[in-house]
């Protein structure tokens, strides 16, 4: 019987808060909540923050006064909503309204005599123009002629058209939260979403390792562009442009792979499977199939599957808008006949929309197999039934869409009938739409719902976008669309589009129901997780609900199992509340083994059938399963 992969634990960071417990979710549908929901969200936002800290059994503000949790909203609220979500990007990535740059300077000389200078000797060029008369002053300085004319770059700055992004909360600061080791953001970033992920499963993750074989652990994760910040690539490409001397970690910790990397050395101590893909904007799908394919062929039975991209640099946003795929300034005037722009709503998927918005995120999925889930006593948030990739064939621009996802997509959908039945998918499911928000990705990607939709009879699909709310964060965006589809599975609150006014007249919208407006659901079976990247990298998973999912393993399992289960559950659930108690007060107790822990390769022990690490209780196998017979 195939394995089916089970999600236990999700956890991360992007604009809209925390993963765990749905804080995101919460922040994006905020005005669709109870009361008590309502105020564990804003104390989670304003420890994540830093606008409060709980000290001596209280809490107390950044100015030092003593704050009640049911007021924290009255006298923070205001500050909460405005530092999260999609806004004007903040200085402390750079000053959007004076983009440093180095501009070209022409200095032509004003008589015969040349241009004349004097220097440091250190400073001059090497070698120097033969045509440069240097005459030396002293022995540190020089004085230079220029017979004609000299090519120089100065420093200068510039009002930048792009203005927005969705930006980790104001105030979140994960370099703080351990000794980070001027480590980039992104992988700052990955150590607080890995953490937070095995966290709010509730489970030692001590006793998950020692429940299986040491291979049987892998971690699946990758970004794009990969750490673009000063400590990674960023400071790679631009520290001698800079005058500046390239560091001895640049190269390795800018790579795509470091997040995987990270997760191994750093969290959870793995020796198993460790595995890293880039898909473009499908990069977290790309890495969840090949998590999900693992269980599924019994190669792997936890996987970490995760990805990260903090890539709000001006170098990437130059890329992105050079390209005329980000929303600018102009853009957005236009869209809005207006001098003011509203930095809120410059993602509007499925709307008038001029680009899409940038963002930065990390997303990590903890999956288990299902005999493991139960034996453990995992909290089942839902599971992942498959997850199809397809190209888009021969192709004229290498950034425009193609056919690739109409075949993910009803890939997915049928398998969802096949395994759920046709009711359940035409009144229990809806898209996760990738949704980037531009002009041509709103007609492209509805034509696909539709032509899908009418083949499977579906009407009123429903559609949610949380780009609109946390921008594109690239390579975790799809990351983002599953904690969306998890907290709709929890909450039955279903996130309309807010940010557009109305969807677009040239939107296929015929079997889709779009709307710009929260409203509470019929609780959901199915979440369809799409995306849509660049080169023709497309990927969709089909998601089903808790219910659905303890619905198709009830055939797999008898009562005795289950009753076994239900008792340990309460367990996890205990333990998953108190992280949630401590994360909302901002103590999330990082998990960062530096050099702690280490394997000593010498106490090794390799026999003819298995292989025995020190600090593991089951030892690896090595009578693998033999596919081609033998030649004896």
């Amino acid at each position: 019987m195939t394995a089916l992969p089970i999600i236990v634990g999700m956890g991360g960071i992007n604009a809209s808060g925390r993963t765990s417990f749905h804080q995101g979710f919460r922040r994006i549908v905020l005005d669709k909540l109870d009361q008590k929901a309502r105020q564990e969200t804003f104390l989670g936002l304003a420890t994540l923050m830093n606008l409060v800290k709980y000290e001596n059994e209280q809490l107390v503000t950044s100015n030092g006064d003593v704050i009640v949790v049911s007021d924290i909203e009255a006298v923070l609220g205001e500050q909460i909503k405005a530092g999260t979500l999609i806004r004007k990007i903040e200085k402390n990535h750079f000053d959007v309204d004076a983009t440093h740059w180095q501009q070209k300077l022409a200095m032509k000389a004003n008589s015969d005599d040349g241009l004349s200078f004097t220097c440091r000797i250190k400073d001059l060029p090497n070698p120097i123009p033969t045509s440069w008369q240097v005459t030396e002053v002293d022995k540190k300085t020089a004085n230079v002629i220029v017979p004609d004319q000299l090519d120089v770059k100065h420093d200068s700055y510039r009002d930048n058209p792009i203005k927005a992004a969705g930006q980790f909360p104001t105030g979140f600061d994960p370099a703080i939260m351990y000794n980070s080791r001027y480590q980039p953001r992104g992988l700052q970033a990955t150590i607080f979403a890995a953490t937070d992920a095995i966290r709010s499963t509730g489970l030692d993750w001590q006793t998950v390792m020692d429940s299986v074989e040491p291979d049987k652990v892998g971690t699946y994760s990758g970004s794009i562009a990969g750490q673009m910040n000063d400590e990674g690539f960023g400071g790679l490409v631009r520290s001698r442009m800079k005058g500046e001397r390239v560091s001895t970690k640049q190269l390795a910790l800018g790579l795509n792979t470091m997040s995987t990397d990270f997760i191994n050395a750093y969290v959870t101590g793995s020796v198993g499977t460790t595995f890293t893909a880039s898909g473009a904007c499908a990069t977290f799908l790309y890495n969840l199939r090949a998590a999900v394919n693992d269980i599924q062929a019994g190669r792997t039975r936890v996987a970490v599957v995760a990805s990260v991209e903090c890539a709000l640099t001006p170098e990437v946003i130059e890329g992105f808008g050079t390209m005329g795929a980000l929303a600018n300034e102009e853009g957005l005037r236009k869209l809005d006949n207006t001098d003011t722009v509203d930095h809120r709503r410059t993602s509007r998927p499925f709307g008038d929309n001029c680009g899409f918005t940038i963002g930065e995120g990390a997303q990590v999925v903890i999956l288990m197999d299902d005999a493991l889930a139960l034996e453990l006593g995992a909290d089942i948030m839902g599971s992942v039934v498959d997850v199809f990739v397809n190209a888009d064939g021969v192709k004229k621009s290498i950034t425009a869409p193609g056919p690739g996802n109409y075949i993910t997509m009803a890939k997915s959908v049928a398998l969802a009938e096949q395994i759920a039945g046709s009711e359940a998918l035409r009144e229990r499911s809806f898209i996760l739409a990738h949704g980037s928000s531009t002009p041509q990705n709103r007609v492209t990607e509805s034509l696909i719902y539709h032509k899908v939709a009418e083949a499977f009879s579906i009407n009123g699909w429903k559609l949610a976008a949380p780009k609109a709310f946390v921008g594109h964060t690239i390579a975790p965006a799809s990351g983002d669309q599953l904690a969306m589809a998890l907290g709709v599975f929890s909450h039955n609150i279903m996130p309309g589009i807010t940010t557009i006014n109305k969807v677009a007249e040239d939107v296929h919208a015929t079997h889709l129901d779009i709307r710009n407006a929260h409203y509470e659901c019929d609780p959901m079976d199915i979440a369809f997780v799409n995306s849509k990247g660049f080169g023709g990298n497309n990927a969709t998973a089909t998601v089903f609900s808790p219910t659905l999912t303890k619905k198709l393993l009830s055939k797999r399992y008898d009562d005795s199992i289950w009753a076994r289960y239900s008792d340990k559950v309460i367990q996890t659930n205990t333990v998953q509340a108190q992280y949630q108690q401590a994360a909302d007060l901002g103590q999330y107790d990082l998990i960062y083994k530096f050099g702690n822990g280490m394997l000593d390769e010498t106490a090794l022990k390799i026999e003819a059938d298995k292989l025995t690490l020190p600090g593991f209780s089951k030892a690896v196998k090595l009578t693998v399963s033999n596919q081609y017979g033998d030649l004896k």
